[in-house]
């Protein structure tokens, strides 16, 4: 070794980095890369994938027994984990049984989508099974309810002061983070001559930074949370910083007073007509809720929130990748539950159009105001 030339000894310098570290990068890069759709990193990352472990098996037999066993161990951590982002689909949930529930929306109720940004991310981030290469736009888009009785806003997506209100997150949380801001759901509103006092109030899916930005710019308009969603805007640490930041909010606690509803055990009829019925379903936050939709002409519609990311978390039954789960989801097991249970309205009614908060297919079909 002493009389080595110094391209061999650079030589197995490098492969030994390759070996040590190879697996490392791709395992950071894949977090890194499914919410980011970047093609030429995806390609490198792969190429390293493939040349980390040959790498520790060289090194093992060449040159050391010790160096290339903790290579090869590293590398094998590194494989176990990437299977956490290959398909695993839950189990299929028992059929639901019964008919479609009765509603009897009002003549002139209409639904419309008013998208107000979105992220840049892949179908990896957002589901088991999900391809790295396959880019998604995560969009931040809040919906407009119009009813007789007084409209409804479905979230806000992302309000006029979003920049300001991301620097209460986290470092980490930025550098994954970077939206595309489009046009607030208030500027859109006043840009139509919408009439504000029409507006009954903002109806929560839950409280997280992309759903509740925009509330801000509707003050005094009661927000609508469930009592453990109200408890855990105040004790949610930083992920609810922006929901806690916002001065003068008018929080509205409504409760699961209906009975079952399409395999949920508890329902609230907002307007008692069927129309807008909302069940319990936490998980991904304490107080995260569904929001059904019925409009005059026979469409349906289930809002479901961050219950899934993107239409495939409920169709194919795949949960959010185990890095990305933990990260997001307090309790899995809830998520779970609710998203079988969902994955059975959609198996027996499928003409229930599914729209995930940032699956920009789900509001394909809605007109903009």
């Amino acid at each position: 070794m002493a009389h080595e030339s110094m391209p061999r000894r650079l030589f197995w310098i490098a492969t030994t980095l390759i070996a040590l570290t190879g697996a490392l990068v791709v395992a950071l890069g894949a977090i890194y890369l499914s919410g980011r759709a970047t093609a030429v990193p995806i390609r490198l990352a792969a190429a390293l994938a493939v040349l980390a472990p040959i790498a520790a098996v060289v090194v093992l037999v060449k040159r050391s027994r010790l160096i290339g066993a903790a290579a090869l161990a590293m590398n094998l951590a590194v494989a176990l984990f990437l299977t956490s982002y290959c398909s695993a689909p839950l189990p299929r949930p028992a059929p639901l049984d019964g008919p479609l529930p009765p509603a009897s929306p009002p003549a002139g109720m209409a639904l419309l989508q008013l998208p107000t940004g979105v992220n840049h991310r892949t179908a990896a981030f957002g589901y088991r099974g999900g391809a790295f290469s396959e880019p998604r736009e995560f969009v931040m888009t809040a919906a407009l309810v119009k009813h007789p009785r007084g409209d409804l806003l479905i979230d806000t997506g992302l309000g006029r002061t979003i920049e300001t209100q991301l620097l209460l997150m986290p470092r980490s949380f930025r550098i994954v983070t970077d939206p595309e801001l489009a046009r607030p759901a208030a500027d859109q509103l006043d840009a139509a001559g919408y009439d504000r006092t029409r507006l009954r109030g903002i109806l929560l899916t839950h409280a997280h930074w992309d759903h509740v930005s925009g509330v801000a710019d509707f003050p005094g308009v009661p927000v609508l949370v469930t009592a453990d969603e109200r408890r855990f805007i105040d004790q949610g640490n930083w992920i609810t910083a922006i929901a806690r930041s916002t001065p003068g909010v008018r929080y509205e606690v409504y409760d699961f007073e209906g009975g079952p509803y399409l395999g949920f055990p508890r329902s609230h009829d907002v307007f008692g007509d069927g129309s807008v019925v909302v069940v319990p379903a936490p998980g991904h936050t304490p107080g995260s809720v569904i929001v059904f939709v019925a409009l005059p002409d026979g469409r349906r519609f289930a809002f479901v929130g961050d219950l899934a990311w993107q239409r495939e978390g409920i169709t194919e039954r795949e949960e959010r990748p185990w890095i990305v789960r933990r990260s997001a989801d307090p309790d899995p097991a809830q998520v779970r539950d609710n998203l079988l249970r969902m994955a059975a309205v959609a198996e027996r009614f499928p003409q229930i159009t599914l729209v995930p908060a940032h699956d920009a297919r789900g509001f394909a079909g809605l007109p903009r105001l």
